[in-house]
């Protein structure tokens, strides 16, 4: 294998894009100003003549990196023969320039002489153009100006001089110098920005990471990784619109080499009604507002055509295409920008999301006729669907089905619709509902037990099971000791725990997903395992499969979907929101027990 491997790389955010930077001094991937944007740097997804800014010690050997207390600011040790230097990265907050993103990268010598080496390539639309570059002065500040079509990009720093078609150098600081580079964003038609202090950018950067964590509701055995997990889903937010991205990357693969490699760079329902659900747990109810906020301007005038998932403004289509000039993370191609599965029916969106603001309610939040006007759309949008067959929480590309964990989320949905009128007092044909989830109910229990293998089945008449059965109790359809639970968790063990006591999400082989390929065992089922056990008096299981989890993390705390026992590695996109709202649910039950 040559690609880095996932878990070498930091997040650093500003709360509107993000970058990856290698333990190697090397930002791999960066798309600006959003999440969903164009990439400029896309080493990632092939090698650096796709694009990066590398930017480390001569000769240099990295001794220690770490996250600044609460934050996603990036200070990194290096020894070299000569001297010592600290690393200092981050990506300011946005303090107002609506149209600027930045990234810092600052470096003091701190003993000795140290030589500080740049390999800087442009590399804009996904690593496919090479944008014009030239030398300015702007405000009496040298820049290194690249630009192409609508976007613009400006170097602040001393120096580095062209090669080809890249950028490099090498600066020598001594003992108590420090030097800074400033990489700005903005559109090309504007005027370049102005540079704000990098020291008060700092500051402001740390206050605003600290003071929202200060705000963190966690205790116990596992409250720093609660902590860091919160933040994740915070820096993969963007605060502006409140659109959380499933993760930071498109394309990095669900088996290295294959095919299974898709585009994350979107805002899930699910995902966002799980966030809901995670900040509501740990104290930021007036937080959770914000995806809240979001959730119903993203559905609002599309509640009879509901989508799974949106752009994070809450953009409706996302065309799925390929990248056919890159090779992808260790030759997995395709690339694929979009994402197809946006038009796909799944029948347990409206549940989760009917749950998390139930949740919402709970907590003192009340609704407004908006809110709770565009929920009952939701539901009349479920009952329209109620026997359409659908592609399920892990958007098979196959023949469609009545999925088991999809039926129960619709019954999960009514029963909250039930609760919202029964107890908080609002207006709604709550008999009809009733109807409605007993009629799921009965259906569940006939079509979707098996009888002969003791066991809830993936979809309605197969004898294949699937770990998002394991949700079953999250949403109060059963209880986790209810024995038609106990049996099916025996079943998943047996058909889905591999010999690492990894789960995964189904079996493959059973061809349900209509893919090619394998893939490796899912990081939030197995978390989901976690509290399945923290909850039936498996406690000394629980902590161990826990902690067993918790190493596969970077060593930043970052967890990507999936983890391959046989490689040692993370894989799929990275960071990932899914993975760390599992820890954090399991987290959660551990400390209740």
């Amino acid at each position: 294998m040559s690609s880095t491997p996932i878990e070498q790389y930091a997040l650093l955010s500003d709360g509107q894009t993000g970058a990856l930077v290698s333990e190697a001094g090397s930002i791999d991937w960066l798309c600006f100003p959003r999440f969903d944007s164009e990439a400029l740097f896309t080493a990632l997804l092939g090698d650096e003549e796709y694009g990066r800014w590398l930017m480390a010690p001569k000769d240099g050997q990295l001794i220690s990196r770490q996250y600044r207390d609460d934050t996603f600011i990036l200070d990194s040790e290096w020894q070299t023969p000569t001297g010592r230097v600290t690393i200092t990265e981050f990506m300011p907050i946005n303090i107002g320039q609506l149209n600027v993103s930045d990234l810092i990268r600052q470096v003091t010598c701190t003993d000795g002489t140290v030589d500080i080496v740049h390999d800087l390539r442009f590399r804009f639309n996904y690593g496919a153009s090479v944008p014009w570059v030239e030398r300015l002065q702007v405000r009496d500040e040298p820049t290194l100006s690249a630009i192409a079509g609508p976007t613009a990009i400006n170097l602040f720093g001393p120096s580095l001089d062209p090669s080809g078609y890249s950028h490099g150098g090498t600066h020598t600081l001594h003992a108590g110098e420090s030097t800074c580079w400033t990489m700005v964003w903005s559109p090309s038609y504007e005027d370049v920005p102005e540079l704000q202090s990098t020291e008060i950018l700092e500051t402001i950067t740390a206050e605003y990471w600290n003071n929202w964590a200060s705000g963190i509701e966690a205790h116990g055995p596992y409250a720093k990784d609660i902590v860091r997990s919160l933040l994740v889903l915070r820096a993969l937010t963007d605060a502006k619109t409140g659109g959380i991205v499933a993760a930071a990357t498109t394309s990095l693969p669900e088996e290295f080499g294959g095919s299974r490699n898709w585009d994350y760079r979107y805002t899930w329902l699910r995902d966002s009604a799980l966030t809901i659900e995670a900040l509501v747990a740990h104290g930021f109810t007036d937080g959770a507002l914000a995806w809240r906020d979001w959730l119903l301007r993203a559905i609002a005038g599309d509640s009879h055509s509901l989508r799974i998932m949106y752009g994070l403004a809450g953009e409706r289509h996302l065309p799925e295409f390929e990248l056919t000039h890159l090779p992808g993370y260790e030759n997995s191609a395709p690339v694929r920008i979009g994402n197809g599965a946006a038009v796909q029916y799944q029948a347990d969106v409206v549940g989760e999301v009917m749950v998390a603001l139930d949740k919402l309610r709970a907590a003192g939040i009340k609704e407004s006729e908006r809110s709770w006007g565009l929920q009952k759309e939701m539901l009349k949008f479920a009952e329209e669907n109620f026997d359409r067959p659908e592609h399920g929480i892990w958007e098979m590309r196959s023949e469609l089905a009545k999925f088991t964990h999809s039926r129960v989320m619709m019954w999960a949905a009514f029963d909250r619709g039930i609760s919202a009128v029964e107890d908080y007092g609002y207006e709604g044909p709550v008999e009809h509902w009733k109807e409605l989830r007993e009629r799921l109910r009965a259906e569940i229990e006939e079509q979707g037990w098996n009888d002969d293998i003791q066991s809830y089945t993936q979809t309605y008449g197969s004898t294949e099971v699937d770990a998002s059965l394991l949700q079953l109790p999250h949403v109060g359809y059963l209880d986790y000791d209810d024995p038609r639970m106990l049996s099916t968790i025996k079943k998943i063990e047996e058909d889905l725990v591999d010999e690492y006591g990894l789960l995964h999400r189904y079996r493959t082989v059973s061809g349900t997903d209509g893919l090619e390929g394998d893939e490796y065992p899912f990081l939030i089922c197995t978390f989901w395992l976690v509290e399945q056990y923290a909850k039936t008096n498996r406690v000394d299981e629980a902590r161990a499969l826990m902690d067993k989890l918790l190493g596969t993390a970077s060593p930043l705390g970052l967890l990507a979907e999936e983890y391959s026992p046989t490689h040692k590695r993370l894989a799929g996109n990275y960071p990932q929101a899914f993975s760390h709202l599992g820890l954090i649910r399991a987290a959660d039950s551990l400390e209740q027990n």
